[in-house]
């Protein structure tokens, strides 16, 4: 979970964003029941990443609101049917307490005012930070599932979530170009999917690191077997990337698989699987 994006102050000017009647019908909602009758907590989450992990393991019915980024389409990693399916709040402490939820599901960044005013009002709140591995997006998978109630759901999620690939593949040479022309850095989630997926990091072998800028005549000069183009900026949609994939496969990866884990990172894994095979099927 590279974003962290719960600007909670930016964002208050919102009000009662996305709700209207059916926030103030869910603010006297009681714990939701499953279909056994079993009772599980009722949930607010205000960070896209925990919002796609939940809407993934928790019952509709306990969801009372997503944050508002999963309604954004530059920044949700939730289809927008599914998204659409939900309430949204800004992300204020007013609207979350009218919503009267059990739970309260936020970054470690989630600012501390607000955080204070969720607990004064009674609510529980949990924080989770950004998983840098696919071992810590699977516990923190879990985490979430537990405190939602369903345990079953949170290990079905995990274990998807290890499924590498049942050989090692040869390494590819292969360069993440994200949104703003910058390169992810090894320390973070999708470099090690990448690495499990066979692709080796051209970055790192040109010595670049986190959030280092890769200007067009760089990848030109210097090309990666894959350039895996995540960004719109005018290098990355310019027309000599065309002609240059002679000398390497350019392939489009969707933003919103390189920011979140949880169940992300099977899409992810399913993508670079399908792009080193159109790269193995090249003549």
């Amino acid at each position: 979970m590279e974003r962290d994006r719960d600007s909670i102050g930016r964002v208050a000017k919102r009000g009662w964003l996305g709700l209207g009647l059916g926030l103030l019908a869910a603010a006297c909602a009681p714990a939701a029941a499953d279909e056994a009758g079993a009772e599980h907590p009722t949930i607010v989450s205000l960070n896209p990443c925990l919002d796609a992990i939940l809407v993934d393991v928790a019952s509709p019915a306990q969801v009372l609101a997503l944050s508002h980024y999963s309604r954004d389409p530059g920044s949700s990693s939730i289809p927008a049917a599914i998204a659409a399916r939900y309430g949204v709040t800004g992300g204020t402490a007013e609207e979350v307490i009218a919503l009267r939820p059990d739970l309260v599901l936020a970054s470690i960044y989630l600012p501390q005012p607000t955080r204070t005013a969720l607990e004064r009002a009674g609510l529980t709140v949990a924080t989770f930070g950004s998983p840098t591995s696919v071992a810590e997006s699977a516990e923190q998978v879990r985490e979430v599932a537990r405190l939602a109630g369903h345990a079953a759901a949170g290990e079905a999620l995990a274990t998807a979530i290890a499924q590498r690939p049942p050989h090692t593949p040869t390494p590819l040479s292969a360069l993440l170009w994200q949104p703003g022309e910058i390169v992810a850095g090894e320390n973070t989630l999708i470099a090690e999917l990448l690495r499990e997926e066979g692709f080796a990091s051209h970055a790192a072998a040109r010595g670049l690191k986190q959030a280092d800028p890769v200007r067009l005549e760089s990848v030109l000069a210097d090309p990666p077997q894959v350039l895996l183009v995540a960004g719109d900026a005018p290098g990355q949609r310019h027309p000599l990337l065309g002609q240059a994939m002679k000398a390497m496969q350019v392939a489009a990866l969707d933003p919103s698989l390189i920011y979140c884990g949880g169940p992300t990172i099977p899409k992810a894994r399913a993508r670079l699987r399908a792009i080193r095979a159109e790269l193995e099927a090249r003549p």
